[in-house]
């Protein structure tokens, strides 16, 4: 077994984590990962993935997508998944959310296309069979109790018990929580994307804020999804950044991190730079994907700060972040707005998001510019009328210093 070293887990860093995604040059694509929480229709509870003699998500999906031509199997983990004609696929996640998965599609329009042509239909028929598949950062109607973990291999038991050393943010992450994640090449311009993507993401979760309500009740957050998550682990959250030495500061963070899938010593989970005698390399991949900052570097960038959407705004936050990182003036002045990535910011973003004036301006002025890339990316890139849907959410929102959050306020009031 090769002895893992500082030097060897920066190199790996840098030619496959960073590097491979550089290495695309000019490329343009982008790909979404999209989840949503199951809840009956009729109670609001949440439906277990498969039971007897209650709704489940796992029966209806095997209908559903035996008409669809979808493939079961497993994935890695040993969980259900179905594999999508189009690419792609449909998976669990801890708490039995449903995600779908895209494969990278080369432009706004086509990764739009194909969202509508699943999501749609699978969001229709579920109705019809008393599934209410919710677009929201966090269960609106249903505490932590009544959310078990429901998938239970060796990497969620770790997790869940590690997690809960913590506090129990970590439960109400891996069982309550939904968001819309988004994912880019880094292309010819790979640090400044990089640089622009973290300054981004707090401003990406104030302007998608959409977890106003937990448990039945108004928590005061526009995105009570990323309160929990500034509280699940600082070791392995946040924004990871440094304008001098970026792989280094991500290779600091990672070995700084707790090795949550490594046997404890005397019951302690020990940073995995404390680890590299007793790992491997499979060991640092897996160690790898339970890092969780707001961007991911995965050979390609992954933003993972919005909550989860209506899917008639899908266009909006495709707007936003390609027309700024894939128009290259767009992303100058982007970063001439943006300047350093601040970390503090993430706190302001969800619990006061776009009421904060100022993050409320900068917001606006950025869905300007990303309405401006986006049309210079041309027609072929993002069509008018999906365009013209991204910006009928800015006006609505962004320019108004309001979320979807404050639509689920005011229902919530009202009901």
């Amino acid at each position: 077994m090769t002895i893992l070293t500082r030097s060897l887990l920066r190199d790996d860093l840098e030619s496959t984590t960073f590097g491979a995604g550089i290495a695309s040059g000019a490329a343009r694509r982008v790909g979404a990962e999209v989840e949503f929480l199951p809840l009956d229709s009729l109670t609001g509870r949440r439906c277990p993935i498969e039971a007897d003699g209650v709704i489940s998500t796992l029966p209806f999906l095997r209908r559903f997508g035996a008409t669809q031509g979808w493939q079961e199997g497993f994935t890695a983990k040993g969980t259900p998944c179905f594999a999508l004609p189009e690419g792609g696929a449909i998976t669990f996640e801890p708490g039995g959310q449903l995600e779908y998965s895209t494969p990278p599609c080369t432009s706004a329009t086509g990764l739009l296309a194909l969202l509508r042509s699943v999501v749609l239909p699978l969001r229709a028929a579920a109705v019809e069979e008393g599934i209410e598949l919710v677009a929201s950062g966090i269960d609106p109607a249903n505490s932590i109790e009544d959310a078990p973990l429901l998938l239970r291999p060796k990497r969620y038991e770790r997790m869940a018990e590690y997690l809960g050393t913590r506090g129990p943010a970590g439960a109400r992450m891996m069982r309550q929580t939904a968001s819309l994640q988004l994912s880019f090449d880094f292309g010819h311009e790979p640090w400044l994307r990089w640089r622009v993507l973290n300054a981004l993401a707090p401003y990406a979760s104030a302007v998608f804020a959409n977890s106003p309500i937990y448990a039945g009740q108004p928590t005061g957050h526009p995105s009570e999804r990323a309160v929990v998550w500034r509280e699940v682990d600082p070791a392995r959250t946040g924004i990871v950044y440094d304008e001098e030495h970026p792989v280094d500061a991500y290779l600091d963070f990672a070995l700084s991190a707790p090795a949550i899938l490594l046997p404890t010593v005397a019951g302690e989970y020990l940073p995995f730079g404390a680890c590299l005698d007793r790992a491997d390399n499979h060991a640092w991949e897996e160690h790898l994907s339970t890092l969780f900052p707001e961007v991911r570097p995965r050979g390609h960038l992954e933003l993972r700060s919005p909550d989860a959407i209506a899917p008639r705004w899908y266009p909006a936050p495709i707007a936003l972040m390609t027309g700024l990182l894939y128009h290259s003036d767009s992303l100058h002045a982007a970063d001439d707005l943006l300047g350093t990535p601040d970390a503090a910011l993430l706190d302001r973003a969800g619990s006061v998001g776009l009421h904060d004036p100022a993050m409320a301006r900068t917001a606006g002025d950025l869905a300007e510019l990303a309405i401006s890339g986006c049309r210079a990316l041309g027609p072929n890139y993002f069509h008018p009328a999906d365009l013209e849907r991204a910006a009928d959410f800015f006006d609505r929102y962004t320019r108004q210093g309001r979320a979807p959050a404050d639509d689920a306020v005011e229902r919530a009031i009202a009901a």
